[in-house]
């Protein structure tokens, strides 16, 4: 099965800056080249032209990076055009990064110098010192987070290491910004090792309200969320786990509205037993899931592979598979109403498919390729549901971390409790209305504003019932 995708994908749009004769067809020539190739035209623009030649930008959108070699090597065998230049569309919007620190209060005079830094400040330093809980009101520390990776589990792309991770961790602190108001910083740590990261979240943690850990790899993720939230008074929330998790539950409550179903009576396969399927499996037992069965490259999670695993994969045994299923993951597929992965690439074939119940759920989170290509899973499944922008259903966890940790600000919090998520998921399903959901409308779109603002309620009302906020809104 391939796994490359289908259609024209604007991650790996790019423009062309071409010269050629000004003469009548030439354009055309260009553009049926381009859409012969496979390529998606965009924007058009003329650059220069006089009567003897014209200069224009042409963006494309191909499906992938092999796509696009193929397109400007196409266009560059034409006769009489020049390619001049070829912009990768996506390297040009990071250029110099993605976000920058800006002044509330305008430096332009004396005056306000003397009260923004010294010798003013040192009154409200003094306050701090005196009351520490000050510097919620008086400093950046309740409007802030920190985005904090190790590198090691970047995307699909694995261990990359900090310096490769910055663009996401830039890219999450965009999200927070835009979505919620928050003010983030990506902090990547050169260092591997579970303690030393233990340490220095703890000793940075001043300055922040929350801390965000992003792309740590299992199972050290589960150590640093543990141990961190236990030394600090700030909620720490590991999004890989808790993030998808919450929209998987969310995704999957609207799924259920339209086929009818409970969810303590499902049959629910998860492929992939790192820090998401712990979590999803997690939240979906809370939520009243009764039949889940865990696979990992090995296959079905079960007792007798017991002596051989490690404490979250053995957690997921002790927790899931009440009907002691074992084999691959095609034999848990059998008479299984829901597929959720969140593995890799090429996990499944849609032959596999056609072992699920009617009306099967298939949420194929894999990204950038997903365990399967929708178009191939929806030949037998009811509802699909990816992590990628380009398909409907997108399960994208920027649905759920700006309004949880909105909420968990606004109130204070001192955690993010399994209540506090399970509020989150049900705020976050209930952003579509019954008129409105069908099979390829199950999740809000991530531009609808009217999410973070119920979650975040969602979350302070639930902080305030668990105890775990430190101010009442």
């Amino acid at each position: 099965m391939s796994t490359n995708p289908s259609t024209p994908s604007i991650s790996y749009s790019f423009t062309m800056r071409l010269a050629y004769p000004n003469h009548v067809g030439m354009l055309a020539r260009i553009v049926s080249t381009i859409g012969k190739e496979g390529g998606d035209i965009g924007a058009v623009d003329i650059v220069a032209s006089d009567t003897k030649g014209m200069t224009r930008d042409i963006t494309v959108r191909p499906r992938d990076a092999t796509h696009q070699e193929q397109i400007i090597a196409r266009v560059r065998g034409l006769s009489g055009v020049n390619v001049i230049n070829v912009s990768d569309r996506v390297f040009l919007l990071h250029l110099g990064g993605k976000i920058a620190i800006q002044n509330k209060v305008p430096l332009v005079t004396r005056d306000a110098l003397s009260m923004a830094y010294t010798p003013g400040v040192a009154r409200v330093c003094e306050a701090i010192a005196a009351h520490p809980r000050k510097a919620w009101q008086l400093t950046i520390k309740g409007n802030s987070v920190a985005v904090v990776s190790d590198g090691t589990a970047v995307l699909g792309l694995g261990d990359i290491g900090p310096e490769a991770a910055m663009p996401v961790m830039e890219g999450k602190a965009m999200l927070f910004k835009e979505f919620a108001g928050i003010d983030a910083y990506p902090i990547c740590l050169r260092t591997k090792d579970t303690q030393e990261i233990i340490a220095t979240v703890k000793n940075l943690s001043v300055g922040f309200g929350g801390i965000n850990l992003e792309d740590i790899s299992a199972p050290r993720c589960f150590d640093v969320e543990r141990e961190l939230q236990a030394q600090l008074d700030i909620p720490v929330f590991h999004d890989d786990q808790h993030g998808t998790a919450v929209v998987v539950l969310a995704a999957l409550l609207n799924a259920l509205r339209l086929t009818r179903q409970k969810l303590e009576r499902l049959r629910i396969v998860i492929s992939g037993a790192g820090a998401a399927g712990m979590a999803v499996a997690r939240i979906l037992l809370r939520g009243g899931a009764r039949d889940i069965v865990a696979c990992d490259r090995e296959g079905v999670l079960h007792e007798g592979r017991l002596p051989n695993l490690n404490e979250s994969k053995a957690w997921l045994v002790r927790h899931t598979n009440p009907r002691n299923l074992r084999g691959r993951i095609q034999d848990a597929l059998r008479d299984a109403n829901v597929f959720i992965g969140v593995s890799g690439p090429g996990t499944l074939q849609a032959k596999h498919l056609r072992r699920m119940a009617p009306k099967s759920i298939v949420f194929a989170l894999a990204n950038p390729t997903p365990e399967i290509m929708p178009e191939e899973a929806a030949r037998h499944a009811f509802i699909v549901a990816t992590g990628r922008s380009d398909y409907p259903n997108q399960i994208n966890n920027v649905l759920a971390f700006p309004g949880i940790f909105r909420g968990a600000l606004n109130v204070r919090s001192t955690q993010i409790t399994e209540s506090m998520k399970q509020a989150a998921a049900r705020a976050i399903a209930a952003c579509i209305a019954p008129r409105e959901l069908s099979a390829e409308y199950i999740v809000p779109s991530v531009f609808n504003r009217q999410v973070v603002q119920r979650v975040a309620a969602a979350v302070q009302r639930a902080a305030l019932q668990a105890g775990v906020a430190g101010k009442r809104k």
